[in-house]
């Protein structure tokens, strides 16, 4: 018996500190690089698993909270080779229909014919993000949240300062084609402990893809060195996201006027 709480009683306002102090996380990085203000249109990428449903909910929630007001709509690519169970299409849209969010499924092939048998964790994301890319084209939408946080960042910066030798990283705000499309990322700076939680908490309708390569490519292999380093010193991811110079990344104002800091915000 699932005895997790309802996630309905976080949209209805009835959330505990730590829950709030999530949403409000979220919208202490929205408000710093601008990621969303007034009028924009807001396409999520629902993977199905706990950072993007979280992400979701987070956006959702402060939606209310603000004197602006923003259009959310989630896409979720199902890979045709590796289906997420039926009963969860049901769920997911019901999931979404409660945070008032548009919901879609793309099935599509996860190995098209133009990877000529090769695949990896790479060209599996480029194959998604161009799919991402066309559906946020097709309706004029320039914004993609992705659900990835600091823990993301702090693996991705050690896997580029190791193995290629750049002390590089996922940015909170990428723009792609000249700017007429920007991928953000709301939780950079959210750890990934807490979106656990939320998914162990309440009844996210959590599913997870199937990856041939989930727990053995170079990502996994470095979370536990980032908990290794934590245990030293429970502020490593913070350190390793301050290291960065993400000044580049502030977003121009679309509105003529600075965006208004959430409601909850302190």
């Amino acid at each position: 018996m699932d005895e997790r709480l309802p996630f309905t009683d976080i949209i209805r306002g009835d959330m505990p500190p730590w829950v709030m102090r999530f949403v409000k996380g979220a919208g202490k990085a929205i408000n710093h690089y601008r990621m969303i203000q007034g009028g924009d249109d807001v396409l999520i990428a629902a993977s199905g698993g706990k950072d993007s449903l979280a992400l979701a909910l987070a956006l959702s929630v402060r939606r209310k909270w603000l004197p602006v007001d923003y259009t959310l709509r989630a896409l979720m690519i199902n890979w045709i080779e590796h289906p997420i169970p039926e009963e969860y299409r049901e769920k997911l849209a019901a999931y979404f229909d409660a945070l008032g969010i548009y919901f879609e499924i793309a099935d599509e092939r996860q190995f098209p014919s133009s990877f000529d048998g090769d695949f990896n964790c790479y060209l599996c994301a480029r194959n998604r993000r161009r799919i991402l890319f066309q559906k946020a084209e097709a309706t004029g939408t320039r914004l993609i949240a992705m659900g990835h946080h600091l823990d993301d960042l702090a693996e991705t910066t050690l896997m580029n300062l190791c193995f290629r030798a750049s002390f590089s990283t996922m940015l909170p705000v990428q723009e792609f084609f000249g700017g007429r499309m920007h991928i953000i990322r709301p939780l950079i700076e959210t750890r990934e402990s807490v979106t656990r939680r939320l998914a162990e908490t309440y009844d996210l309708p959590v599913v997870k893809p199937v990856c041939p390569y989930d727990q053995t490519n170079v990502r996994a292999s470095l979370k536990p060195i980032i908990s290794s380093l934590s245990r030293i010193d429970r502020l490593t991811r913070e350190h390793i996201y301050n290291a960065h110079d993400f000044s580049v990344c502030l977003m121009a104002d679309r509105n003529g006027k600075t965006p208004p800091a959430d409601s909850h915000q302190t």
